[in-house]
C-alpha cells in the first residue's frame, strides 16, 4: 500500500488554504463566467464541425448529450468536493488528500493535458478564425505563418502524418496576449473575461436564432450515418465523437481552481461549477442544430465551420460579427485556460513537487507570475507545432482520467470522513457494500469516464496500425517525462515528505 502513502489531512489543506495569499475577490457570477469562458472555446467554434463529419453526422447532437451527462455526473462530484475542500488546485488537491501524494502528482500532470494542451488547441482555433477573418478585409496572410508543422497525410491521420514549412505563428501569438492580461491580475483578468464572454454567449445566440430558419432536413437525414470504419458513424461513432469533444467542457472544472480566490467557495464554487456546465450545454447543443441542419455534414471537417454556416445562410454581415466574436471569445479561453494551469501548478510548487518558481507572487498583482511566464512559452511552441486534432485527442484521454479520479475520490472522503459538513452533497446517496459508502453518481461518473477513454484508445490503436505512431508516442513520451519529473523532482522535494521524516 506504499502507492497511497503520503496523503494531506483535511486540517493540512484548511491550513493551506488560508496561507495562499492570493486576492479573494471572485464571487458566484464571475466563477460562472470563469467556467463559460472556457468552456466556450475551441470546442464549438472547431471541433464540432470535426466530430459531426468524422464521426457522427448529425448525431452530433447525441454525442453532445452523451458527454454532457458524463460531465454532469463529474460536476456534482466536483461541486461536493469544492464546498468541503476550498482550496485551489481542483482535482489535485482532492486526490492528495485521498489518494496519497504520487496519484496526487498523476492527476496534476494529467491536469496540464487538460489545461495547458487545451490552450494550443484554442490557439489553433485562434489562428484559423483570426487568419479568415482579416481574408474578408482583403489581408491575406501566407500559409507558413498559420499552419503547424505536423499536418495529416492525403486520408487523414489514420494514413499517417506529413511535416510542412510552416509554423502556426499567429496561435503562439495569441497566447501571449492572453498571459499579458492574466500578468495584471485576477480581478482585472476576470473582469475582461466577464465582458468577452457575454458578447461571445450573446452571437453565438443570434446564431442559433437566425440560422433555425436555415435548416434543411435533408441535411439531418440519415440522423445516424451506416458506419464506414471502426469508429466512423453509427453507434460506435457517435461514442467516438462524444470522446472528442468531452475536452469542450472542461470549463466547469476551472471553476475549482479558483475555489482560493473566491469570497465565499463553499457556497459560489458549486453554484458556478453547474450554473456554467448547465449554460455551456444549452449553447453547445444549440449551435451543432444549426452547424448539422444548415451544412452537410461531410464539409464540415474545416477549421472555422460556424463561419461557413453563415456563408450557406448568405449572411456576410453576420459573418464577420461572428468570426470577431470567435477571435476575441478564443482569447478569452485561452485566459482561463492559462489561469487555470498557473494555480494548479502554484499549488504543487508550494508542495514542492514543482520548482519554488512556478510559486513565486508578484510584489503588485499577487499573481503566480514567472510561472505563468514559462507556462505560456511552452504552450506557445507546442501550438506553432502540433495540429489540433491530435491535440484535443489528449486533452479528452487526460481529462477523461482526472474526472474519474474525482468521482472516486467523493466515494473516498465518504468512507474515510462521514462526519464532516458537506455544504454541497451529491444527489441520491448510494449504498453500503460490507460497510463501505458507494455513491450512485460517483459511480455513473467514473462509468462515463472509462466510456470517453475507450474509444479514444482504440482510434491511437488503430492509427498505429495504419503506419501513425504519433498519438500513442506522444502519450508515451507525456507520461515518462511525469514518470521522470515525480521520481527525480517531485518525491524529493516534497514537504509533506520531508515533515513526515522530521
Amino acid at each position: 500500500m506504499a502507492f497511497f502513502s503520503k496523503r494531506k489531512s483535511l486540517e493540512q489543506l484548511t491550513l493551506d488554504s488560508k496561507k495562499h495569499g492570493l486576492k479573494q475577490c471572485l464571487g458566484p457570477w464571475r466563477l460562472t463566467m470563469i467556467g463559460v469562458g472556457s468552456t466556450i472555446g475551441a470546442g464549438i467554434f472547431v471541433m464540432t464541425g470535426t466530430a459531426a463529419a468524422n464521426f457522427a453526422g448529425p448525431a452530433i447532437l447525441l454525442s453532445f448529450i452523451i458527454a454532457s451527462i458524463a460531465c454532469l455526473f463529474t460536476a456534482l462530484s466536483y461541486g461536493e468536493l469544492a464546498s468541503t475542500m476550498p482550496t485551489a488546485g481542483s482535482a489535485y488537491s482532492y486526490a492528495y488528500t485521498s489518494l496519497g501524494e504520487k496519484f496526487a502528482w498523476i492527476v496534476g500532470w494529467l491536469l496540464l493535458l487538460e489545461y495547458g494542451i487545451s490552450a494550443v488547441s484554442v490557439a489553433s482555433g485562434f489562428s484559423s478564425y483570426s487568419v479568415s477573418l482579416l481574408k474578408d478585409f482583403h489581408i491575406h496572410i501566407a500559409s507558413w505563418l498559420h499552419n503547424p508543422m505536423i499536418q495529416p497525410a492525403i486520408g487523414g491521420y489514420g494514413k499517417g502524418i506529413v511535416f510542412v514549412k510552416s509554423l502556426d505563428l499567429i496561435g503562439a501569438g495569441s497566447v501571449l496576449i492572453a498571459t499579458i492580461f492574466l500578468l495584471y491580475g485576477v480581478s482585472e483578468s476576470t473582469t475582461i473575461n466577464a465582458i468577452i464572454v457575454s458578447l461571445k454567449i450573446g452571437v453565438l445566440i443570434l446564431f442559433i436564432i437566425l440560422g433555425f430558419h436555415y435548416i434543411k432536413l435533408e441535411n439531418l437525414t440519415p440522423f445516424i450515418p451506416s458506419s464506414t470504419g471502426p469508429m466512423n458513424f453509427g453507434i460506435r461513432g457517435i461514442f467516438r465523437a462524444a470522446s472528442t469533444i468531452f475536452f469542450a467542457y472542461i470549463g466547469f472544472e476551472a471553476v475549482s481552481t479558483a475555489a482560493s480566490e473566491a469570497k465565499n467557495p463553499k457556497k459560489d464554487v458549486p453554484f458556478g461549477i453547474i450554473a456554467s456546465l448547465f449554460v455551456s450545454t444549452m449553447i453547445y447543443i444549440g449551435v451543432a442544430l444549426i452547424l448539422v441542419g444548415v451544412v452537410p455534414y461531410r464539409k464540415l471537417n474545416i477549421s472555422d465551420p460556424l463561419a461557413l454556416a453563415i456563408d450557406y445562410m448568405n449572411m456576410p454581415n453576420l459573418a464577420w460579427i461572428l468570426k470577431s466574436s470567435a477571435v476575441i471569445g478564443l482569447c478569452s479561453v485561452m485566459l482561463v485556460l492559462l489561469y487555470a494551469q498557473s494555480r494548479i501548478f502554484y499549488i504543487m510548487a508550494q508542495d514542492g513537487l514543482l520548482p519554488p518558481i512556478f510559486s513565486k507572487l508578484h510584489p503588485k498583482h499577487c499573481t503566480p507570475w514567472i510561472g505563468t511566464i514559462i507556462l505560456s512559452l511552452s504552450i506557445a511552441i507546442t501550438t506553432a507545432f502540433l495540429p489540433i486534432d491530435i491535440i484535443s485527442d489528449l486533452i479528452s484521454l487526460g481529462t477523461s482520467l482526472a474526472f474519474g479520479i474525482v468521482c472516486f475520490t467523493v466515494i473516498w472522503q465518504r468512507n474515510v470522513h462521514p462526519n464532516i459538513h458537506r455544504p454541497f452533497q451529491v444527489p441520491f446517496g448510494g449504498f453500503k457494500i460490507k460497510n463501505i459508502w458507494i455513491g450512485y453518481i460517483p459511480v455513473c461518473g467514473i462509468l462515463c469516464c472509462l466510456t470517453m477513454i475507450f474509444p479514444l484508445i482504440i482510434d491511437m490503436i488503430y492509427s498505429l496500425i495504419n503506419h501513425n505512431p504519433l498519438p500513442l508516442l506522444l502519450m508515451f513520451i507525456y507520461s515518462v517525462i511525469g514518470v521522470f519529473g515525480y521520481y527525480y523532482y517531485g518525491r524529493k522535494h516534497s514537504i509533506l515528505s520531508s515533515s513526515k521524516e522530521k
